[in-house]
Parts: C-alpha cells; sequence; structure tokens
C-alpha cells in the first residue's frame, strides 16, 4: 500500500505539471483523491485533509522554485557585474 505522504507528493507532482499553478483545484484533487486510489487505500482519509496537505506541499514547492529563481539570477548578475568592471 502507498503511503499518504507519497499520495500527497503524487498529487503535488501530477497537479504542477497539469497545470502549472499552485493554487490547488477543489475539483482537480476531489477526482485524484477518488481516482487516484487514495480513497481505496484510505477510506478514513478526509478530503478536505489531504486537500490541505497537498496545498501545502505546492506552496513548499513554489517557495523552493522562487527561492532557486532568485539564487540563479543573483548568480547571473554577479557575472554581468564581473564582465563589465574594467
Amino acid at each position: 500500500m502507498t503511503k499518504l505522504s507519497e499520495y500527497v507528493e503524487m498529487a503535488a507532482n501530477e497537479y504542477l505539471q497539469e497545470t502549472g499553478s499552485d493554487e490547488l483545484d477543489a475539483r482537480w484533487i476531489a477526482e485524484f483523491f477518488q481516482d487516484g486510489g487514495v480513497q481505496d487505500d484510505y477510506p478514513r482519509q478526509d478530503l478536505v485533509a489531504f486537500s490541505d496537505q497537498v496545498q501545502k506541499a505546492l506552496s513548499k514547492k513554489s517557495e523552493r522554485a522562487g527561492k532557486q529563481t532568485r539564487l540563479q539570477l543573483d548568480k547571473i548578475v554577479h557575472f554581468v557585474r564581473q564582465l563589465r568592471k574594467p
């Protein structure tokens, strides 16, 4: 049986790939919850709680991507400044 945390990560990754958004759609997560096997493996799991976990994972992924982007941009700016120095 797949761990609940693995379902959360799968849902977050799939959602990002399909939509590119970090704001979870209620219909999408309800469909994943039912069709993805979460409901079968965890019949007592609440959809709202699962949705909250997936949204939290999406937010973390978004924050990490933002940090990585800022880091790369800082490296580029530093490199360009080094090239411009006489």
